[in-house]
C-alpha cells in the first residue's frame, strides 16, 4: 500500500523544515511513504529546502494559482503516481505530522474512505473566542447539510482513500474543505474524524488578514453551500413567506373594498405591494426548482467525472477500490 503526503506551499521556507521533520517514513500497514510538495508560485527557497530534506516529488506552477487549484493538482498527481492513500497537510506546520499514522489508520483498516483531523478548536490557545464560536457554528451547519457529524470541518489535515480521492471533485479555487465534507455526505463516502495535535503558531494565516475577513468568508461559504445543496428548500421557504405576505395584504385590500362598497384609493399602495410580493414569491419558488435541477445535473456530471477518472487510471468497476 502506497501513501503520498501532499503539501501545498507558498513561500514556506521558514516553516517547511519543521513540517517535514515530523513526517514518519514508516507506518504500520503502509509499504511506501512518499512526500509531494506543490510549489504554488513560491518566490523564496521553499523548493530548495524541500529538496534538501529529501522530498520525493515536486509539482511546480509558474505562478500562484491558489490553494484550491494546488490541492486539486496534487490529488491528480498522487492518483497518477499510484497512491492508495493521500494525506493533505499544510506547509506552515499547523498540524502535527506525527499524527499521520493515526489519520490513515481507519483507511488502512478498511473502516473509512475519508478521515478528517479534528483539531478540537475550543482547545487551541491562539484562536480567539469569536473564531472558536464561528468555527463551531460553521461545523454544525455543514454537518447538518452533510447529514453526518464533523466536529472540525475547516481542518485541512485529511486522509483520502484512492476511492474517495476519485469521487470527490474540486469546484472552488479557495476553500475546498467545506465542499468536500458536503460531497462526502451526499455521496455516502464513509467519513470519520480523529483527534489530532496542533503545533504552536509560527506565522499569521495568509487566508485571513483579520477576524472580520474570517467572519465574512465563513458566512459567505455557509450561505453558498446551503444555497447550492438545499436550493429548493431555501428558495421555497423564502418564496412561500413572500407569497403568504402578499396574499394576506391582498385579502385585506379585498375586505376593505367589500366593506366600503367602492375602491379605497388610499389603499392602492397595499394592492401594489401585494402584487409585488405575490410575483416575487412565485419567482423565488421557480428559482428554487431551477436551482434544484442544476444541482441534480451537477451530481450527474460528478458521476461522469468519476467514471472518466477511473478509465484514465486504468481501473474497472471490479477493482478493489469499490469494496
Amino acid at each position: 500500500m502506497k501513501l503520498i503526503i501532499q503539501i501545498p506551499c507558498l513561500n514556506e521556507e521558514d516553516t517547511l523544515p519543521a513540517t517535514l521533520a515530523d513526517i514518519p517514513r514508516r507506518i504500520d500497514g503502509i509499504d511506501v511513504v512518499e512526500i509531494l510538495i506543490i510549489n504554488d508560485g513560491c518566490t523564496d527557497r521553499t523548493v530548495e529546502v524541500a529538496r534538501e530534506h529529501g522530498v520525493d516529488h515536486i509539482l511546480s506552477f509558474p505562478g500562484n494559482r491558489g490553494l484550491g487549484h494546488a490541492f486539486a493538482a496534487g490529488i491528480d498527481f498522487c492518483l497518477q503516481h499510484g497512491a492508495d492513500i493521500i494525506v493533505n497537510t499544510d506547509g506552515d506546520n499547523q498540524y502535527h505530522s506525527g499524527d499521520i499514522p493515526k489519520l490513515v489508520k481507519p483507511i488502512v483498516e478498511g473502516r473509512a474512505h475519508l478521515v478528517i483531523g479534528d483539531r478540537e478548536p475550543d482547545k487551541i490557545a491562539h484562536f480567539s473566542f469569536l473564531k472558536k464560536k464561528m468555527q463551531s457554528l460553521g461545523s454544525h451547519v455543514v454537518s447538518r447539510l452533510a447529514d453526518m457529524k464533523v466536529p472540525d470541518v475547516p481542518s485541512g489535515f485529511k486522509a483520502y482513500s484512492r476511492e474517495a480521492a476519485m469521487r470527490i471533485t474540486c469546484s472552488t479555487d479557495f476553500d475546498h474543505t467545506v465542499d468536500h465534507v458536503i460531497q462526502a455526505g451526499r455521496k455516502r463516502i464513509i467519513t470519520v474524524s480523529v483527534p489530532i495535535r496542533t503545533n504552536e503558531k509560527l506565522r499569521e494565516s495568509r487566508l485571513f488578514s483579520n477576524i472580520g475577513v474570517f467572519i465574512t468568508h465563513s458566512v459567505s461559504i455557509m450561505v453558498r453551500v446551503y444555497s447550492s445543496y438545499r436550493a429548493m428548500k431555501m428558495f421555497s421557504m423564502a418564496g412561500l413567506i413572500a407569497f403568504g405576505l402578499g396574499f394576506i395584504i391582498g385579502l385585506r385590500f379585498l375586505w376593505l373594498w367589500a366593506a366600503h362598497g367602492a375602491l379605497p384609493d388610499q389603499h392602492t399602495q397595499s394592492l401594489i405591494l401585494a402584487a409585488i410580493l405575490l410575483l416575487a414569491g412565485f419567482q423565488m419558488i421557480l428559482t428554487g426548482i431551477v436551482a434544484d435541477l442544476i444541482n441534480s445535473t451537477r451530481g450527474v456530471l460528478e458521476d461522469v467525472s468519476y467514471r472518466l477518472r477511473r478509465m484514465e487510471l486504468g481501473q474497472t468497476p471490479d477493482d478493489k477500490d469499490d469494496q
